[in-house]
């Protein structure tokens, strides 16, 4: 079984996927846009991704743009959760989430090991975590 996560975005789907993987060192493959689809969208919206999948060592997501009449609410619906061994690394990918977002819980040591909470600046959830 392979579980993962499909990020929906409001036009700026190729922003957000080029900070995630400056962030997590993975690449924008299988990019798709609007521009041969059938969907009826402005032709000022062809440019956009219909689907696109960030690849790297241990992730793997899928976020397109969602077609301008679908609205896009941001909430807590879903929260990325990321696992790290190295406290350092978790903390530097936190730092870096949270820079332009905002920070729910601050990253710090819990019973479990280190964790923290925060939403970037696109409204997308993150849970980082290392062991001690």
């Amino acid at each position: 079984m392979n579980i993962q996560a499909y990020l929906a975005f409001q036009g700026n789907c190729n922003e957000a996927l080029n900070f995630y993987g400056d962030t997590f060192n993975a690449q924008i493959k299988n990019k798709q846009t609007y521009k041969d689809s059938k969907i009826d969208v402005p032709s000022s919206y062809r440019q956009k991704l219909q689907h696109a999948e960030l690849k790297g060592k241990g992730i793997h997501i899928m976020a397109y743009d969602a077609s301008p009449d679908t609205p896009i609410n941001h909430g807590n619906q879903i929260h990325m959760s990321v696992s790290l061994d190295s406290k350092e690394e978790a903390e530097h990918i936190f730092e870096t989430l949270s820079e332009n977002g905002q920070v729910h819980h601050d990253f710090r040591e819990r019973e479990w090991g280190y964790f923290g909470r925060c939403s970037d600046e696109y409204g997308i959830n993150w849970m980082i975590n290392s062991e001690k």
